[in-house]
């Protein structure tokens, strides 16, 4: 449930968010990655894809309703290790226990969790994670790397051997913290290409929208150009069908009142923020997707031109004089149609 705060709150929780954080960052392990200054999601993929090329498996942690399950004693308990500062201590306590209103006026009380959506809440779920998950992890597997983005993390293991006893002390430790890792979510995955063989279930994984599997990719060697597959990150299809009906929500073949210039600006910002995500890595990947836009804008030009209501290619050849005449109206047409 997300918790959206009050504008009074949300200053306020700004405003203890900027005191603790300068405490609470110089302890935060290195391979935190989530709201934190200088870190992205992309630094997590990337740094994520080489310990993948250097070991054979990884343990693919969910855990249970996260945010929802935090235990607030022990929130605060975390809290009170790195401040005695009594205001910042009663107001995260307040904003923890705060009751939910809901849509028609009604009162919930709450038992636990941090609800998602608060200013203060990616701090204190970053600290609760950090004692109950990474500093235990760099003092108890200090030899077994990880990645963790909020509640999205990923273990490198040797070996199918070590993954399984790292998933049942994980379970442990985290039933501590009144947390549980999702049995059938979480999950043991063999990191295959072309130098590791064998059959196993599990050859794939997805972290923060990309895919992690064996891809076909281009080497040179030599001066001579070698193909062979590599296991790599490229936007997963959770990811490119939630950017597809993204688009369809869009339904800009109806808006024939607007211009295309118009569109293009309105829509463009958002095909921009996916291109510059997802064509980090494996950027073909996202192109097909993205060409959907297209098939839409041929639409909303036989919906504008009525000439061209039956003539499909009539439209097709309208679209090809349109993008060589403007290649760059829409964000996604240098990436799928050349020069991007």
């Amino acid at each position: 449930m997300l918790g959206i705060p009050t504008v009074s709150d949300r200053i306020a929780q700004e405003v203890a968010r900027r005191a603790l954080e300068p405490i609470l960052e110089p302890v935060f392990h290195t391979d935190s990655y989530g709201y934190r200054p200088g870190k992205s999601a992309i630094a997590a993929v990337r740094q994520a894809r080489e310990r993948c090329w250097r070991y054979d498996w990884v343990l693919d942690l969910d855990i249970r309703a996260f945010f929802d399950n935090l235990d607030w004693e022990l929130v605060l308990a975390a809290v009170r290790l790195h401040t005695d500062c009594a205001w910042v201590l009663l107001y995260v306590e307040r904003w923890l226990k705060a009751p939910v209103e809901l849509e028609d006026g009604s009162i919930v009380a709450r038992r636990s969790g941090t609800p998602q959506g608060g200013v203060i809440s990616p701090l204190l779920a970053n600290l609760y994670l950090h004692h109950a998950f990474d500093a235990w992890m760099a003092a108890e597997f200090p030899h077994i790397p990880f990645e963790r983005y909020a509640d999205d993390a990923i273990c490198h293991c040797r070996s199918e051997a070590e993954a399984r006893a790292l998933w049942q002390a994980i379970s442990a430790q985290l039933a501590e913290w009144k947390l549980e890792l999702h049995p059938e979510k979480t999950r043991i995955v063999y990191c295959k290409d072309v130098n590791r063989r064998g059959d196993h279930p599990n050859i794939r994984f997805d972290f923060l929208g990309f895919q992690f599997r064996a891809r076909k990719t281009r080497w040179v060697v030599r001066g001579k150009e070698v193909f062979a597959h590599s296991f790599l990150p490229a936007a997963s299809p959770k990811a490119l069908t939630r950017i597809s009906r993204e688009i369809r929500r869009w339904a800009l073949h109806h808006r024939s009142d607007k211009s295309l210039e118009e569109l293009a600006a309105f829509y463009n910002p958002t095909i921009r923020g996916w291109i510059g995500y997802f064509s980090h890595f494996y950027r073909t990947r996202v192109r097909p997707t993205l060409k959907r836009i297209d098939v839409f804008v041929i639409r909303w030009a036989r919906r504008k031109y009525k000439r061209m209501v039956h003539q499909t290619k009539g439209g097709r050849d309208w679209f090809d004089r349109l993008r060589r005449k403007t290649p760059r109206l829409f964000a996604h047409w240098p990436l799928c149609y050349g020069n991007g």
